[in-house]
């Protein structure tokens, strides 16, 4: 194990216990890091030392006909879903890249960040988030001991599955060293049809006919006319796009697309878009590219109801200059801001138009401190939450103030 006086760097799952119970046994917190890609993303965690897992790296078990992928937790997600890629298979949850938003560079997120986080991306309306497709894991916790939860089959539902009770507790429950994910074959061909230049409220209703529909639309998304030129190289400049995809089979995806073009035939001008340029689209929906600026305008992303979202930020920007575009059908928004967070007016706003979660993305460091990062909880689920850490993480070694500062109760970010 490589150690220096601020960093350790374990290369096993032992030396990963070690760590840890040297932690808990100073009582020195640690922050727990991947390669760093997600670590802007929370409150500035506070803790001299770092426990670095890039070290945990390597595909364990790959089993293409089972569909089943262990890796240890550090792994590379992009070294990962190259192999996927090679035989045919995918992530289905198509989990997405922080490093670009977060003035990163791209393809540094870990499998164990995956989970982490409880990423997800544009198909998430169809295949659900990472909690969804955790099959196993294996974990030390915050006493030092170490555990494993689920397996390697599907079909495993054996106790309390503690594999999704990771997803979206970035770190302060535990430290994962290995993680087992579901994989599935991956898509013959997609296409994408988008409707150009609607308004965010057309648009919502259109999305809506498209995903209530039988075409089988996987992915649902609306980029006003200002951000439609920042995805794929420029390729929808001009207009706005709303866009809808359909995958599968060559034969299939044209009669759904077929399906689709009658049945949105009135609602604007509709373009098809083709497998290659389809997938770098949806690629930078996914990371959010059109707000990947290289600066640190605050950047909210926040899950609500689809047929309120568009609703909720016309009510912002009679407030102020917001940009905004939606994934989800609309139940997913990305809305960037000039300077200030303005976190109490967001989440007001979100609270008045159905509720919903606001997590802060990205902030300046001063910011990050100051405010409430991720979606406050209720009374009881805050509680539920203080008394899941207490039973992981008793003394708080693990990214501490990452979710809450020190003293106050952290929660889980489970919406992911």
């Amino acid at each position: 194990m490589e150690q220096t006086l601020h960093n350790l760097a374990p290369t096993t799952s032992e030396e990963v216990q070690s760590v840890v119970q040297w932690a808990l046994a100073e009582d020195a917190p640690l922050e727990i890091v991947g390669h760093g890609s997600k670590r802007a993303i929370g409150h500035p965690v506070q803790a001299a030392h770092t426990l670095d897992l890039s070290g945990l790296s390597g595909v364990t078990l790959y089993e293409p006909e089972e569909l089943v992928l262990s890796a240890k937790a550090g792994t590379p997600l992009a070294e990962i879903e190259a192999m996927l890629a090679a035989r045919g298979q995918q992530f289905a949850f198509e989990p997405m890249d922080y490093g670009p938003l977060l003035g990163q560079p791209a393809g540094r997120g870990t499998i164990g960040g995956v989970l982490g986080a409880n990423l997800s991306g544009p198909r998430r309306l169809k295949a659900g988030a990472a909690r969804d497709h955790i099959l196993g894991i294996n974990a030390v916790s915050g006493r030092g001991e170490a555990f494993k939860s689920g397996g390697r089959v599907v079909k495993n539902v054996t106790g309390y599955d503690l594999s999704k009770g990771m997803a979206g507790s970035w770190g302060t429950l535990a430290v994962l060293t290995d993680v087992t994910f579901k994989v599935l074959p991956a898509a013959e061909t997609e296409t994408t049809l988008t409707i150009r230049g609607l308004y965010d409220e057309d648009a919502a209703a259109a999305m809506a006919l498209a995903m209530g529909c039988s075409a089988e639309v996987s992915s649902a998304a609306h980029l006003p006319e200002n951000l439609s030129q920042t995805v794929a190289g420029g390729a929808l400049t001009g207009e706005s796009a709303t866009l809808l995809r359909i995958e599968g089979f060559g034969p299939s995806v044209a009669y759904r697309i077929e399906h689709l073009k009658q049945l949105l035939k009135n609602a604007g001008r509709l373009d098809e878009i083709a497998e290659d340029m389809s997938r770098a689209i949806w690629r930078d929906v996914r990371d959010c590219m059109p707000f990947a600026d290289g600066t640190e305008r605050p950047v909210w992303r926040i899950s609500m109801a689809p047929a309120d979202a568009h609703r909720m930020v016309l009510a912002l920007r009679m407030e102020m200059a917001a940009d905004a575009f939606f994934d989800w059908q609309g139940g997913l928004v990305w809305l960037r801001l000039d300077a200030d967070p303005e976190a109490d007016l967001v989440r007001q706003l979100v609270r008045k138009f159905g509720g919903g979660h606001a997590t802060l993305v990205r902030a300046n460091q001063a910011w990050r401190a100051a405010l409430p990062v991720f979606q406050p909880q209720p009374g009881p689920l805050a509680a539920l939450s203080a008394r899941l850490k207490n039973e992981f993480d008793p003394k708080g070694i693990l990214n501490p103030g990452r979710m809450a500062p020190v003293g106050r109760s952290a929660s889980v970010a489970t919406s992911g």
